[in-house]
């Protein structure tokens, strides 16, 4: 029993994010309950199970068990996931405040945004998980070679990714955003 702890610890976070972000009035779904694998470019992008979104949740996961395997060396593998549940929990309920909601649409291409549905955040949260724990299984090179992937591939496509949105939100350029707009 004492193994699954961490196991069941990480799960009544990602449980309790569900519940905050459902209780800040986030839909649990997409209008009239549909819910769909892909929700692609637009409208309905974060409103279902995946999206072009759902890879940067990935490298979260790849950028979190990196740095918690440096700064938290002594702790058991279970206990940093627990830790990077925590963070990417605390972020889903962060990004789908009104503040951030708004942030997006000033400052990203996100004109449209309406913040994540509580599939998707949960799911968000489930490929954090994921990419940690993949993370946790291959050679630092293979985990560069798929962040890079995981990065270039949504820059091609959508003109979009982590690296973008984070420097979009902090510091907003006009170039980078006349160039993501003729995607």
């Amino acid at each position: 029993m004492k193994k699954l702890r961490p196991a069941l610890a990480t799960l009544l976070v990602v449980i309790g994010a569900a519940a905050i972000l459902w209780l800040m009035g986030r839909p649990l779904t997409y209008r009239g309950g549909l819910i769909e694998l892909w929700g692609p470019a637009g409208a309905k992008q974060s409103q279902m199970l995946l999206d072009w979104y759902s890879a940067s949740h990935v490298v979260h996961g790849f950028l979190f068990y990196g740095l918690l395997h440096l700064a938290a060396k002594r702790w058991k593998p279970g206990q940093r996931l627990f830790a990077a549940t925590i963070v990417e929990a605390a972020w889903e309920i962060v990004e789908n405040s009104p503040v951030i909601i708004d942030r997006y649409r000033e400052a990203t291409i996100a004109l449209g945004y309406r913040g994540d549905t509580v599939l998707n955040s949960v799911s968000d949260i489930a490929m954090m998980i994921a990419g940690f724990l993949l993370a946790a299984r291959i050679p630092v090179w293979a985990s560069v070679m798929i962040v890079l992937v995981l990065e270039l591939v949504p820059l091609a496509i959508i003109r979009d990714n982590l690296t973008l949105n984070v420097w979009m939100l902090l510091s907003p350029n006009d170039t980078v955003l006349a160039w993501q707009a003729r995607a």
